[in-house]
């Protein structure tokens, strides 16, 4: 039996449907991907949120989700050598305004310049050690260096950390890596209107930097 010819319409509205539901769906993938690219290349939320004619809340949510998919830092490593070295740092910030301050400590290894592991907090001991704890066990066992922040001084007992004068330049890396930071994230700019407003985006904000950073050193 031949269809009718209200069958026939409402099979092709279905497909209709079907086709502009999907080009609908490829456009928010297009949308999405661009406004995490022009994020990541220091654009503020709300140019982000004008260029791309969508509200702040529509693209926070799409940064919270792909910030949270990522998979941990250590697959975004190279495997450790025997002979590496690691640099570790602080480096400060702020959320809110400068009185709340955050400190982003750092190991940096010096052959692959990755960043290995990081912890954000203050500058006392107990980050220093939450610090040491992410680094991954490979990693622990080689070579490190610091300045004399009297924080690093816990690690003196590995047997395998030095204390050193940034004059030494074993340092040097790490302390490029900083201003690399500087450079490419607003928030940790010394002197800027683009500071954290919450922890929560600092924390975030910041894995996500580091994660792509790391995979840009991929080979």
């Amino acid at each position: 039996m031949e269809p009718t010819g209200a069958a026939t319409n409402s099979t092709g509205a279905k497909i209709v449907e079907l086709v502009v539901y999907s080009n609908q769906n490829e456009k928010i993938r297009l949308k999405k991907a661009l406004s995490l690219k022009l994020y990541r290349e220091r654009c503020s939320m709300r140019g982000v949120a004008r260029v791309l004619d969508i509200s702040r809340q529509t693209f926070r949510d799409w940064l919270v989700d792909h910030i949270r998919r990522l998979p941990p830092l250590r697959r975004t490593l190279v495997p450790a050598q025997p002979t590496d070295v690691l640099e570790l740092d602080e480096l400060w910030s702020f959320v809110g305004h400068k009185a709340q301050k955050r400190w982003l400590w750092v190991a940096l290894c010096r052959r692959t310049r990755q960043v290995v592991a990081y912890a954000i907090g203050d500058r006392s001991g107990r980050t220093c050690r939450k610090l040491w704890q992410r680094i991954p066990a490979a990693y622990r066992r080689c070579r490190s260096f610091s300045d004399f922040w009297h924080a690093y001084e816990q690690l003196l007992s590995t047997g395998r950390h030095q204390l050193v004068d940034k004059q030494s330049g074993q340092t040097a890396h790490v302390e490029r890596w900083n201003c690399t930071l500087r450079q490419r994230l607003a928030r940790y700019v010394r002197k800027t209107l683009s500071f954290s407003k919450s922890d929560k985006f600092h924390h975030l904000v910041t894995k996500w930097f580091i994660f792509h950073y790391n995979l840009s050193l991929t080979p």
